[in-house]
């Protein structure tokens, strides 16, 4: 999220604490309003003026805040456009928290679509630090209709303040005459008439400035129960005018009480202020009934008013599971990062983790105002420790992949220049060099590395081939070679049949004969080789004889087979034998380095490590079969020489 996003996100935030913090005060004030008005008042204590007077504008914002939220859901930044377009272009006056719920919708959307296309363009090979993000034209109209509606508000709030100030002058102006009325005795029933007047301008005349409010009412309640005092009414208007009011009190009293039957408790807390300024409207009552009917409205006001501070509490404790969720996100993510990836795919296993954290962290909503920019800002830092480490590993990488590839392309070239030669000891010993010197240079990727091998290993093969076919030797001992192997495998049968004390060494004895027996025919070399080894598992499985070392035998079995073949031959199959040596070192590291991150107390600990001693040991015994195959191989070599 850039810095803009930021400013306007938290300005959100603030304002609709502003409203849900607002509204609980309020509710405890109307709690703590004193008695009905004494004996000649004709409006509602003062208290009440000040609550709703002082207040209502901010509730009514929260109030539609609510309902904006829960009436309309926008899908598209677009709609969330057009609809700030209408309201900037319209001469409804903007409602706060429906502004507040589009700025907040618009950049939800802007931020995931501007994170889909930064996933998309990773996902394509590129990497955060050289992502760049686009103007969006829709954001800049989106910002320019803001201002405009901005002008609007601020023009509004002029002209009520406005309004206000005008309205506490007609006020003052309506005490002063009925302070006038009410210090002449002898007009007070003449000005009857023109005190009732007074009254209903009073009662038309809405906000005035809230410092004001309180002091206002005090001061018109003062002379209107001295006029009161003055008038001499008889006492069957007197007594009709309080029947009457207390009716109309007993009907709010009423409404006031189905309200707690009311789910909307927003809509309730809204009507129950409506009901209060009907309240204040309405004339006394009996005096022996005054405490009575207030008790009763302000009871029934008390249910409605706890609801409404319970439904912001509960948001208020939502925000906070919300904080309290957020910053485990931030401690998984910090976590990661201090991991140490050794190998790309390390990092896309972790890059994976991170993704999936970020998309949980979209799911949450938000925290307490005041901590709401500061997890964010938290969690964003962790996201970009790691993504950062990630990018300086990859560039190191590629670094190491374009040097090796050099090497590599060197050794292919020095390869192909070799592979014509006529001389084949000299070139044999360059060639075996060679790839000696392939097997110690590191990775490079994956489509360059198998072009260069597979150009390396034809240029290899090219030379071996043509100095094997230049000297092939004839086949005359290979039947001879047929019946001693035929001997040695009835020898073998019959160790089956009747076992001696020293049968292991006498196996071993005529194993190793069977190695030293040369080529077969081509035609019976599958047939002999299977008679051979069924024979071996019988002997192997019931005198329970190491599979390895029966692996090794039928390596050095095979070798015969390999090195009458050629030189070649044998220098590919040691080097495909040391190529399986390096990997199986390699995985034995892994498992042993993976050791050291688990703990054998943790839950199903021991069985897991069991289980990865017993690979790293198997992948130890397949070690050391290799390393005896290749000491084989070298044995043979030394022989040939």
């Amino acid at each position: 999220m850039d810095s803009q996003e930021n400013v306007l996100q938290q300005g959100i935030l603030v304002e609709e604490t502003k409203a849900a913090e607002t509204a609980p005060q309020v509710e405890n004030a109307q709690e703590q309003t004193p008695a009905e008005e004494p004996e000649t008042v004709t409006e509602a204590p003062a208290a009440e003026v000040a609550i709703v007077e002082n207040v209502a504008p901010d509730e009514n914002d929260a109030a539609i805040s609510d309902e904006t939220n829960q009436m309309k859901a926008y899908q598209t930044k677009h709609d969330v456009l057009l609809r700030i377009q209408e309201i900037a272009q319209s001469d409804e006056a903007p409602q706060k928290d429906e502004i507040d719920h589009l700025k907040t919708t618009f950049y939800k959307l802007h931020i995931a679509e501007r994170d889909a296309k930064q996933k998309e363009y990773i996902d394509g090979g590129g990497t955060p630090e050289t992502y760049q993000v686009l103007p969006d034209d829709e954001e800049e109209a989106f910002k320019a209709e803001m201002i405009i509606i901005k002008e609007k508000r601020s023009k509004l709030f002029l002209e009520q303040e406005t309004e206000k100030r005008q309205n506490l002058k007609k006020k003052l102006e309506i005490i002063d005459k009925i302070k006038a009325i009410a210090t002449s005795p002898d007009e007070a029933n003449k000005s009857y008439q023109e005190f009732k007047d007074l009254q209903q301008q009073w009662k038309e005349i809405k906000s005035v400035p809230a410092e004001k409010a309180n002091e206002l009412w005090r001061n018109y309640q003062l002379y209107v129960e001295q006029y009161y005092d003055l008038l001499k009414l008889n006492s069957e208007a007197r007594e009709y005018d309080f029947k009457k009011n207390l009716a109309l009190k007993t009907k709010l009293c009423e409404a006031a009480e189905k309200l707690a039957d009311e789910t909307d408790v927003i809509s309730a807390f809204h009507q129950l202020q409506e009901l209060h300024q009907q309240y204040r409207e309405i004339g006394p009552v009996a005096k022996d009934l005054r405490e009575e009917i207030w008790t009763r409205f302000k009871a029934a006001s008390t249910v409605i008013n706890k609801s409404h501070q319970l439904h912001f509490e509960e948001l208020r404790n939502q925000e906070e599971d919300n904080l309290n969720k957020k910053t485990a996100l931030c401690e998984k993510v910090e976590e990661i990062s201090k991991i140490e990836n050794k190998s790309s795919n390390d990092w896309e296993k972790r890059t994976k983790e991170i993704i999936d954290i970020q998309s949980e962290w979209k799911t949450i909503g938000f925290a307490p105002q005041k901590m709401n920019v500061k997890i964010f800002e938290r969690f964003r830092a962790a996201c970009d420790d790691f993504f950062g480490s990630k990018a300086a590993f990859f560039k190191e990488m590629k670094s190491r992949f374009a040097e090796n590839a050099d090497k590599k392309k060197a050794l292919v070239e020095q390869a192909q220049a070799l592979k014509d030669s006529s001389d084949w000891k000299s070139t044999s010993d360059k060639l075996i060099s060679l790839q000696k010197e392939w097997k110690t240079i590191g990775m490079v990727p994956k489509k360059l590395g198998d072009q260069l091998w597979n150009d390396f290993l034809g240029a290899c093969n090219h030379f071996f081939e043509a100095r094997n076919a230049a000297n092939a030797g004839t086949r005359n001992e290979e039947h001879a070679n047929l019946e001693k192997k035929r001997d040695i495998i009835a020898q073998l049968q019959a160790l089956v049949e009747n076992a001696p004390d020293n049968v292991q060494e006498t196996v071993q004895t005529l194993v190793d004969a069977y190695n030293e027996v040369g080529h077969v025919t081509y035609k019976e070399k599958d047939k002999i080789y299977k008679e051979y080894h069924n024979v071996l598992d019988k002997i192997y499985k019931e005198l329970n004889i190491s599979t390895n070392r029966r692996r090794l035998d039928n390596f050095k079995n095979n070798f015969k087979n390999v090195a009458k073949r050629g030189e070649d031959a044998i220098d590919n199959e040691r080097g495909r034998l040391m190529h399986r040596y390096e990997q199986l070192k390699q995985e034995i590291q892994t498992y042993e380095n993976n050791l050291g991150f688990l703990n054998a107390s943790s839950k199903n600990g021991n069985s897991l490590l069991d289980e990865i001693n017993r690979k790293v040991q198997k992948l130890k015994d397949d070690m050391s079969l290799v390393r005896e195959k290749i000491k084989a191989i070298d044995k043979q070599n030394q022989e040939e020489e």
